[in-house]
């Protein structure tokens, strides 16, 4: 497997290639995920990429954000740039930037950053026939899920092996964003879920602070399966735990074996949070996958200083190099440089003199070819054909090996030759938006009344998981066509079950699907549903929307982060929807917070252990759990996003504007839906604008 470590600036990423690193992955610029790093320049990419091609390391760019029209073209640069300094792949999240990729710098390999939220053998798939070389799966996966995936994958995997884990799967998480404006998807997470919350009024605790993921133990497993990138987190993290855990992974994966009592107590000394946990590959969730990190805990001063110390003399990673001197009576010298990739240099020096005092031997000409220190390189093997009564100084041998040292350093860093393209531009919508139509998505079969379809909703979204809570008989053929709205998370162990449901809801009438991930487009397509983009798609720009035109979407919701005027500024190749009121969801969690508390995972893991249950904040603010599909819960916002009274939402050229439906009453439905008529006057207390105005950074 590739070793890939994390490099956060400069001396993280010499800790990262020094420690034996085969590859590194950092960000530039503003569009990635750990915008707080210090990241690199425009100006130090360059340096960057060949330093690491000097030494046999490859560099992965993260460009793995959410971006805004706006922010497209100085994407498209970086991409550009990323492609003529070589670097070897570019980590996407946006849907619209892995198209604009395709589109531009066609040569560079993209890779799909977790955020994409990839976690079944279908999603892979999809994946790939976008373009995609390399997907990075999700670490709530487990040893088996993985094993399944690995077996038939038609592109290279990724796995994350070793750092923080996230309590809500990667790219499905609002909650810095809803609370604080600071977006995970675009790169400024502030980490709330390592606050102290209280379950249903319970004593004080950490249910969101999941412990460091370790896989130390068992990387011949990942290895055997098929997984080919094995990958370190940390690019926040300073350049002396890289150092520590880059070492130890990579004697792991060199010597095929167990970590030792030492290695792993270095392990948990660069960082830990009360521990480790393998939890999720294990498929052993609950309670002791938990843990974090005191207060002012001290770093290892002495790991740490004897880490410094040696990756800062930058002599642990050289490229082996065999010499070949030619040096023969009456001709120039020649010494050829050649290295294990193929590359071979050559230099010419002055004609050898015939020897007056001292003889130039082939032990002489291999100790002064071997004085290699200072460079990146050493010399594995010298081969010497030397005439015999000949001289040569040490300075003309010197300059034979730096002028082929000099030169085979260009060719190991030249950058390969890329094609480039324009950016297509995007279409204009061939007529202008209809006029503006209210959906609603409804969490309970009781929230389905008459009164609610009396008020002419143009789709109804019903949860796949309670399906056969809904009785459409009375209302199927008419004017309100009925969606099955499909979960963000489904296993490839839970497609039966998952199959099952949308075969029952399409003998009940339901007449589209709306897709959460990409994964679920074949089954959906399978069963002859149209299909819709949902929230968990993460639609943030005009390319993304026609992204989903090109796989046949026919409407999509684009992200509840945009502001007002983005969303009205979206070109709109198809109907866009945009979630005008309700309890945004914040968080889509594999972990059980109730079960994890009170026991209850229901014996067919999908049963009702999050409904009613409640998460308080440090401020008193309440976010209630709902149960969702596979016994996961999601975490909705304290407030309610309220928007009747503002006229915005109906002038951002949208076919359709949601009701989002979650605790509400059946006779409170009716009532926020007749106020978004303008027939009634009810205002939900306590009220949010969402981020409709105010936006994420």
């Amino acid at each position: 497997m590739e070793l890939l470590s994390p490099a956060g600036h400069w001396e993280a990423m010499v800790a990262a290639v020094q420690n034996g690193a085969d590859a590194v992955y950092l960000g530039c610029g503003d569009f990635n995920a750990r915008r707080g790093a210090k990241n690199f320049t425009d100006d130090e990419l360059p340096a960057a990429v060949a330093y690491c091609h000097l030494r046999g390391v490859k560099v992965y760019l993260t460009l793995n954000t959410l971006l805004t029209d706006r922010e497209l073209p100085q994407a498209e640069a970086a991409l550009r740039c990323a492609s003529r300094c070589g670097v070897d792949a570019v980590i996407v999240q946006d849907w619209g930037l892995a198209a604009l990729a395709r589109e531009t710098v066609p040569d560079l390999p993209l890779h799909g950053s977790t955020q994409m939220t990839v976690h079944s053998l279908a999603g892979v798939e999809h994946a790939a026939k976008l373009g995609l070389r390399c997907v990075v799966l999700g670490r709530e996966l487990s040893a088996a899920d993985l094993r399944a995936i690995c077996a038939k994958s038609p592109i290279s995997i990724e796995v994350f092996a070793h750092g923080a884990l996230c309590m809500c799967w990667s790219g499905q998480c609002a909650m810095s964003a809803l609370i604080g404006e600071r977006s995970g998807n675009r790169g400024l997470c502030a980490q709330p879920c390592r606050l102290p919350y209280r379950l249903d009024g319970g004593k004080p605790g950490r249910p969101l602070s999941l412990k460091d993921a370790c896989l130390a133990s068992h990387l011949t497993e990942l290895e055997d399966m098929g997984v080919s990138i094995l990958k370190l987190e940390g690019r926040m993290k300073r350049p002396e735990y890289v150092a520590v855990i880059t070492r130890v992974y990579a004697a792991l994966l060199r010597e095929r074996r167990a970590p030792t009592r030492e290695e792993l107590d270095q392990l948990t000394l660069a960082f830990s949070r009360q521990g480790f946990t393998d939890g999720y590959w294990q498929g052993r969730l609950g309670p002791h996958m938990f843990g974090s990190r005191p207060e002012n805990a001290p770093d290892p001063t002495e790991l740490f200083q004897a880490a410094k110390a040696a990756y800062q003399r930058e002599d642990l990673r050289t490229v082996p190099v065999t010499f070949s001197a030619r040096i023969r009576a009456g001709r120039p010298a020649v010494l050829t440089a050649s290295d294990p990739d193929g590359n071979a240099s050559q230099a010419e020096g002055p004609v050898p003199e015939p020897a007056r005092t001292r003889l130039l031997t082939a032990g002489d000409l291999t100790a002064r070819l071997s004085k290699t220190g200072g460079t990146a390189f050493r010399a594995e093997q010298v081969d010497v054909t030397l005439d015999e009564g000949l001289s040569l100084s040490a300075g003309a041998v010197n300059a034979l090996r730096r002028e082929a040292l000099e030169r085979l350093t260009v060719l190991r860093t030249t950058p390969p030759q890329r094609r480039e393209s324009p950016a297509p531009p995007i279409p204009r919508p061939a007529a202008p938006s209809p006029a503006l139509s209210f959906t609603v998505s409804l969490s309970r079969g009781d929230q389905l009344t008459g009164g609610l379809l009396s008020l002419s909703p143009a789709i109804v979204y019903l949860p796949a998981e309670r399906i056969g809570d809904f009785d459409l008989s009375p209302w199927t053929g008419g004017p309100t066509e009925f969606c099955v709205s499909l979960p963000r998370i489904c296993k490839d162990s839970e497609l039966p079950a998952l199959r099952s449901l949308l075969e029952q809801a399409k003998a009940k009438g339901c007449a589209s699907a709306s897709i959460e991930n990409i994964g679920q487009i074949a089954l959906a397509r399978d069963l002859g549903f149209p299909l819709r983009g949902g929230l968990g798609l993460n639609i943030f720009n005009s390319r993304s929307l026609l992204e989903l035109q090109c796989w046949g979407f026919a409407s999509a919701a684009v992200s509840f982060e945009l502001r007002h005027e983005q969303i009205r500024d979206l070109r709109k190749p198809i109907p866009c929807e945009a979630v005008v009121y309700g309890r945004l969801p914040m968080m889509t969690m594999e972990n059980c917070v109730v079960s994890n508390a009170l026991g209850c995972r229901s014996k067919d893991g999908h049963g009702p252990c999050g409904a009613g249950h409640v998460l308080t904040d440090r401020r008193g603010e309440k976010f209630p759990i709902q149960s969702v599909f596979g016994c996961r819960n999601e975490i909705e916002n304290s407030r309610v996003m309220f928007l009747a009274d503002k006229p915005e939402f109906r002038r951002c050229g949208l076919c359709y504007a949601r009701l989002r439906f979650t605790d509400e009453s059946p006779e409170s439905c009716i009532n926020i839906f007749a106020r978004y008529l303008g027939r009634g006057e009810d205002i939900p207390s306590g009220y949010t604008r969402g981020l409709f105005y105010r936006g994420v950074e």
